[in-house]
This record gives C-alpha cells, structure tokens and sequence, in this order.
C-alpha cells in the first residue's frame, strides 16, 4: 500500500512537472532562456572549482536532468544525462533540442530503473531527489553509480521549520514535492550509502524550504 501510494504521488508530480516547464517557458525566448540557464549553472559549480579543475577526463552524470540541466556548463566532460520525460521536453518545449548538445547522451528513464552498468567521477542530482518515487533507492542508485573516491552534487529543498515536514506528508501542500524532509534527513541519506558530506552552501533562503548543496564524496 506504501509502494502504491508513493508511486501514485510520483506520477502526479510528473504530470504537475511538466505542465509547471510549459508554463514557466512559455512566455520565455529560447535563447535568452538558454543564455541565463547557463550563467546559472556556472555560478552554482563555482564552489565545485576543485573539484573541477579540468572536466575533459571527467565522466559525469546529470540525473534528472530536465531541459535546461547542469549538463548545458559541461562540455568539455563526457555527460551522460536521463530524465523520465526527456521525449516529453523535446517534443513539447521549443527551449529545449537534444541536438544543441552533442556532448551529452540523453536517457529517458526514472532513477529507480535507469541502469546502464556505469560509474562516474561526479554525480549531479540538481533539484530532482525529492521529486523521485523512491527516494532511498535512488540515494542508494546514485551511489552506486559513483566511483570510489568520485563526487555526489546535489541540491535539495530542505524544511526549515521543525515539525512541518510531518503535516506535508499528509497534506498535499507540495505537489510537485512527493518527499518531504529536513536538512538532518538528508545528511543522514547520504551517511547511508557510503557518502561522506564535504560541502554544504545555502543556495537560497526561504520561508519554509532552504534550498541547499550539498556536496560528498563517496568512501574507496
């Protein structure tokens, strides 16, 4: 029954998602759209410097990538990218074409069953983990997909007011948010699988959710 609902949870939030990019872009032009995406991404990998000192031996992995993911600011990396609505953005989103990315490989596929037998020297999970189906799995997946001694980047929307991520998970406050966790919830995900926390910055401040990076390392 817990499966079931979780599932349910996730394919509203999916259907929500995209009517939410089509909304969001539609009175957007493309390739301002695009030219601001990118300066974007460009200042949220600054704290990644050392970490990124030259990408071109770098194989990295933007899950849950959307249409406009950190993929754009990695070209010179070997970028795999998957995403469960891929088609759905090429197809519907005039932002977005596979094809102005020749430097990435692109996966239409939810985390919890994209497995394409890889590791990576970094994982970005850019705004997307609490708007999986199945978020342990996916924290064990993203792991899994790291390199011993690789990296794990991933930004969360984590509550800031105690108590509160109890009465999201009964209500439907967030739809687009299946999960509702603090920021004490998520470190201890990533103490889980071998992931061991090096870096955290506070990208935004909020009322209710701070949104943050956090950035580890997972153990040889």
């Amino acid at each position: 029954m817990a499966r079931t609902r979780k599932y349910l949870q996730w394919k509203i939030a999916q259907s929500a998602e995209l009517r939410w990019w089509k909304n969001y872009l539609k009175d957007k032009d493309p390739d301002d759209y695009k030219t601001e995406k990118l300066a974007y991404w460009q200042r949220v990998l600054k704290p990644l410097d050392s970490v990124l000192t030259s990408t071109e031996e770098l194989d990295i992995l933007d899950a849950g990538c959307g249409p406009a993911g950190v993929f754009m600011a990695l070209d010179e990396a070997r970028v795999d990218a998957v995403d469960p609505l891929l088609e759905e953005y090429h197809h519907r989103l005039k932002h977005f074409d596979k094809g102005d990315y020749p430097w990435v490989r692109f996966f239409e596929s939810p985390l919890e069953t994209f497995d394409l037998q890889k590791q990576y020297d970094i994982v970005f999970c850019m705004n997307v983990i609490n708007h999986v189906a199945d978020i342990a799995l996916c924290y064990q997946k993203l792991s899994e997909w790291i390199r011993p001694g690789g990296w794990l980047v991933i930004s969360i929307d984590a509550h800031n007011i105690p108590g509160l991520k109890h009465v999201f998970r009964w209500l439907p406050g967030d739809i687009l948010h299946p999960h509702q966790f603090d920021l004490h919830d998520y470190r201890d995900f990533l103490s889980a699988n071998n992931l061991v926390l090096q870096q955290e910055e506070t990208l935004n401040n909020g009322v209710m959710f701070n949104h943050i990076l956090q950035i580890a390392q997972k153990q040889g």
